[in-house]
């Protein structure tokens, strides 16, 4: 088998019990999405273990930051400044998703820069800013945290799982 088509049989199948297991099982904890976004990022850093470790340390630095970011938007409300009180505060956090990169852990600055739209997408998007310091699931923090936790994960088995179809086919010609 190809190396291609076992890529693309693994993400299928996988991405398929992914998806089953946040729709079903997990709902509530993690986000299908989400997951996704750190399996394709898991990829886009290598696809090793390396890449396992940056992604997950990456993704949950980005949504700690943006989580800062929104809580201080929430709850330092400049009025006077309308729009403009938002950007600068989004700009100054997004500054710190870039210049961590001199650390290998955080290196991989689109784990980062993931992180960091996944949590601010999520929040804005499902009404969530008063959920910011919920103590439980609610919490859009926790939810991206353990998205992104299983989602590396996800993308880390798809690779290992489409190395074992591509050695199989492998062994059946030698």
């Amino acid at each position: 088998m190809s190396e291609l088509l076992a890529l693309s049989v693994s993400v299928a199948v996988l991405g398929g019990i992914w998806a089953l297991m946040a729709l079903g099982p997990i709902a509530g904890y993690a986000l299908v999405w989400a997951g996704f976004i750190a399996a394709g990022c898991f990829f886009a850093t290598g696809g090793d273990t390396k890449a396992l470790t940056k992604t997950i340390v990456g993704m949950i630095y980005g949504a700690m930051i943006a989580w800062v970011a929104l809580l201080i938007i929430a709850k330092v409300p400049v009025p006077s400044l309308g729009a403009v009180w938002p950007a600068i505060v989004v700009g100054v956090t997004a500054f710190f998703l870039v210049i961590v990169a001199s650390v290998d852990l955080l290196s991989a600055v689109p784990a980062n820069v993931f992180g960091y739209a996944a949590l601010v997408g999520y929040t804005l998007s499902a009404g969530k800013l008063d959920a910011l310091t919920a103590p439980d699931n609610s919490n859009p923090l926790f939810l991206i945290v353990v998205s992104s936790i299983l989602g590396a994960v996800l993308g880390y088995l798809m690779g290992q799982l489409a190395g074992v179809l591509k050695s199989k086919q492998a062994a059946k010609l030698s």
